[in-house]
């Protein structure tokens, strides 16, 4: 059930994530990025908790004893670039007080029982190569390289 909250063997409190998590997600983002992306996240949150929510997309929410301790987005993507039906996680943030607490591996932990349900077989994820704690974690919760190589061309010239 979407609204029941799961406790995973550390303590972490998992649930769906609702519109009212808006603030709280923009502050651990912000506190990761140190930059503050209101209108993203409002827009996220509107298409995860709205009216058009999917049943293959995936927001969940772990809670603390003073607020959000972490958030996890992920959804199941089909035949981008001749791709099977994946599931993909393509945001998680924890608050710095929760870290090293097993927020984050609650958070993925659900968000895979959650894309089994859904069918697929593997789930995928990107990363930036300078982010060492998020590349870390997903590499020490068994992700490994996959078939895929992203690509990207710049479209302005970089100053010298």
């Amino acid at each position: 059930m979407e609204s029941e909250r799961r406790t995973n063997a550390v303590g972490a409190r998992v649930r769906a994530l609702v519109a009212s998590d808006l603030a709280e997600v923009i502050r651990i983002d912000a506190a990761h990025t140190a930059q503050a992306k209101p209108a993203h996240w409002r827009a996220v949150l509107d298409r995860f908790c709205g009216a058009g929510t999917s049943r293959a997309q995936v927001g969940l929410a772990a809670d603390g004893d003073q607020g959000l301790d972490g958030y996890l987005f992920g959804e199941v993507r089909e035949v981008e670039f001749g791709s099977e039906a994946c599931g993909w996680v393509f945001a998680v943030g924890v608050d710095e007080r929760a870290f090293r607490r097993g927020t984050a591996s609650a958070l993925l932990e659900e968000a895979r029982r959650r894309f089994v349900e859904l069918g697929v077989a593997k789930v995928r994820t990107m990363v930036a190569r300078n982010d060492v704690p998020v590349l870390s974690f997903f590499r020490a919760s068994g992700f490994v390289g996959g078939p895929y190589v992203q690509l990207e061309l710049p479209l302005r010239e970089t100053p010298a």
